[in-house]
């Protein structure tokens, strides 16, 4: 918050002079003012900088007399001769409190700051003002009083990228005259992006014929101070800079990045949900992964294997399908929805090409067989499942026989469902009356319709319906914790045929969601019979339990101990289509190809990925809600945390609320035009903070 203030009645004495009587002078030059429990994160950072020879302007700090050091004057008659000392026709009076400035929060624009501070009683009340603003925030603040610079060009710099994470880059955003503009989200500036050296590697205008304000050597010399300012503190700083109009570079502020987005590792797979989504769409507890994804994962593995699209050695050291935050991803290279990233390389190894050869042979002989087998298969699934009693009249030995031949089954029906959607292409013939282009959902929602239609009454009844048409299972996605769920489904469709009608691929796949749901019921059962035996939340209990753990449960008669403190795995947002991981575990999402249908729409100005509401600040908060605004105003900080997203029309990356967004991890871009008409309330919304892009 900035406010300017000039004196109206020279040498009057104002009413809050007294806080003067209680404050102390540090000067920055000064061994004591390096200490951020002395003076503050803001004074104490530059009093560093100035130790280390960089361009900060002369000042002093105003400490409680009762955290000064030994020996500082104190009292309104010292720090008014101090004031005279700094020789400056104009102050600024700014915050520096302890934790301001500091490295896990920056607290960007939280505290007042007044410019243009002419004459003493003006400067006693912009004092008073810097204080008063602490009072629910902080309990200790200094107030920090330099000369009034007027600048020629001002500016936010970081010394690496703060919405890539790219350490070798540094970016620039300017605006003609002081920084001010620029951080309180008013003025978008002219961004840069250089490299160590100050080469230009992008530069973005908000208007197209917008002046650029800085020329190739003063961006030279910003690069310079970026390196200089890391050297001095360790670590890339976020730095508040001007030139006045002599052409001197000041340094005005320096901080550490708080909040940095995440970078993909070197070497990094690209992950996506896109083939796997529609099987398991939500957060997948521990033991729903076990049973399902790592199934899926080795069936997967040996379908590339047979058709030689990947090593053995990379089928190994790479899982096909995993989860990320619970919710389950596929390696989109190894399944190739996306090319390779090298395709010349292919030329160059003979090796991918002796495989494919060696795999063709074996693939044109099951090219052939592969309906037979899938047949087969089906066949031997269909007899045990038809075989086996209810869960509840089973023994506890038995229902982990069956749970082990389900895991069994499920790896040999995921690696021929993949093998026939890879060399079948759809074509069965007629052989049969099965049709080509049949779906399992097709055939579940035709039945349901005509079912409903025919016996409304017991068409209610979900159970039943399953149970006498277990097609219907294609429409619900496997769960441990609830039962299948079906959907409404209004006028008659197409016909049902039959399950047999179906094709090979999707007889397979309706056959894998069998499996699945056989394996529910059963956890289920287990679960029942812990709680019968005085277990509470026994159910919750196995879910997250992993595989090896339900097996010694089972032989133990339930849980151990140590695992009832264990906590479900939360709901976490969608994963963005395509991204890589960071060394921390957290996705980073892959930037769109130049020219690519995902262009950006504006700039990112905080990682992540989120999805939700669109909101317009007023009214009831809704869940999921991604605030959208024209300006990045300074009094939207407190109705950020929480936010799915943070879009606006105008404001810089490098501004104050762009910064808090950072910190709290609410993925935010800016510069997106139209955004308010575009976005109405209530308009389902994904934002990437990386990219910039917003999706309706």
């Amino acid at each position: 918050m900035v406010r300017r203030t000039r004196e109206r009645w020279p040498g009057r004495r104002c009413a809050v002079v007294s806080e003067t009587d209680q404050l102390a002078l540090v000067a920055l030059d000064s061994a004591p003012a390096s200490d951020s429990s002395v003076v503050g994160g803001k004074a104490a950072h530059l009093a560093r900088a100035l130790a280390a020879g960089l361009p900060v302007l002369p000042g002093f700090a105003l400490v409680p007399t009762d955290h000064a050091p030994r020996g500082a004057l104190s009292g309104a008659r010292h720090i008014r001769r101090a004031q005279e000392a700094l020789n400056a026709p104009a102050l600024v009076v700014r915050s520096s409190a302890r934790d301001e400035d500091s490295t896990d929060s920056s607290m960007a624009g939280r505290f007042v700051s007044v410019l243009d501070v002419r004459g003493w009683a003006s400067f006693v009340e912009a004092v008073g003002q810097v204080l008063r603003s602490s009072a629910a925030d902080a309990e200790f603040m200094a107030v920090l009083v330099q000369p009034m610079l007027r600048s020629e060009v001002g500016g936010v710099l970081f010394g690496a990228d703060p919405v890539s994470g790219r350490p070798d880059r540094v970016v620039v955003s300017a605006v003609p005259g002081g920084p001010e503009r620029l951080v309180d989200g008013s003025r978008q500036g002219v961004r840069y992006q250089l490299t160590r050296r100050g080469r230009v590697v992008e530069r973005r205008a908000a208007e197209e014929d917008e002046e650029p304000p800085l020329d190739g050597r003063r961006l030279r010399r910003l690069a310079r101070l970026a390196r200089d300012t890391e050297r001095a503190f360790g670590r890339p700083q976020d730095v508040e800079f001007a030139f006045d109009g002599d052409d001197r570079l000041w340094l005005l502020q320096a901080r550490p990045i708080t909040a940095m987005s995440a970078r993909a590792a070197p070497r990094a797979r690209l992950l996506g949900p896109g083939p796997v989504a529609e099987t398991f769409p939500r957060v997948l507890q521990p033991l729903e992964e076990d049973l399902w994804v790592e199934p899926m994962a080795q069936g997967l593995s040996l379908a590339l294997d047979i058709t030689g699209a990947a090593s053995r050695r990379a089928l190994r050291d790479c899982p096909t399908v995993l989860t990320v935050r619970g919710r389950a991803v596929a390696d989109l290279r190894l399944l190739g929805t996306v090319g390779s990233s090298h395709p010349w390389l292919q030329f160059l190894n003979p090796l991918p090409g002796a495989r494919r050869a060696l795999a063709a042979w074996r693939t044109g002989r099951l090219r052939t067989a592969l309906p037979l087998l899938a047949l087969d298969l089906m066949a031997d699934i269909d007899r045990e499942l038809a075989g086996l009693p209810e869960p509840g009249k089973l023994l506890t030995g038995q229902l982990m026989n069956t749970l082990y031949w389900t895991r069994s089954v499920l790896v040999s029906l995921h690696a021929q469902e993949s093998l026939a959607g890879a060399l079948l292409d759809g074509r069965t013939g007629d052989e049969g009356g099965r049709r080509r282009g049949a779906t399992a959902t097709g055939e579940a929602l035709a039945l349901l319709a005509e079912r409903r239609a025919r016996q409304p009454t017991e068409a209610s009844d979900v159970d039943r319906l399953i149970r006498e048409n277990p097609v219907l299972l294609a429409l619900s996605p496997p769960a441990l914790s609830t039962k299948p769920t079906l959907p409404e489904v209004t006028g008659l469709s197409a016909a049902p045929r039959g399950v047999g009608a179906l094709p090979p691929r999707e007889g397979l796949r309706l056959r894998i969601r069998w499996v699945q749901e056989l394996q529910a019921r059963v956890v289920r059962e287990c679960a029942a019979r812990w709680a019968a035996a005085g277990m509470e939340n026994a159910l919750g209990r196995a879910a997250v339990l992993r595989w090896p753990e339900l097996v010694a449960a089972l032989d133990a008669g339930g849980p151990p101990a140590e695992t009832a403190d264990r906590q479900p795995r939360p709901w976490s947002p969608e994963l963005p289509s395509a991204f890589r991981l960071s060394a921390d575990g957290e996705p980073v999402p892959e930037r769109p190809a130049a020219g690519s249908a995902e262009g950006l729409s504006g700039q990112g100005a905080s990682g992540g990925f989120g999805t939700g509401v669109s909101w317009d600040g007023t009214g009831e908060r809704p869940a999921r809600a991604i605030l959208v605004v024209r300006t990045l105003a300074p009094d939207l900080a407190p109705r950020l945390p929480g936010l799915c997203g943070l879009v606006a029309e105008t404001g810089s990356v490098l501004s104050h609320l762009a910064v808090l967004a950072r910190e709290y991890r609410v993925p935010a871009a800016v510069g997106v035009p139209d955004a308010v008409e575009r976005f109405p309330p209530g308009t389902e919304l994904s934002v990437d903070g990386t990219t910039g892009t917003v999706r309706a």
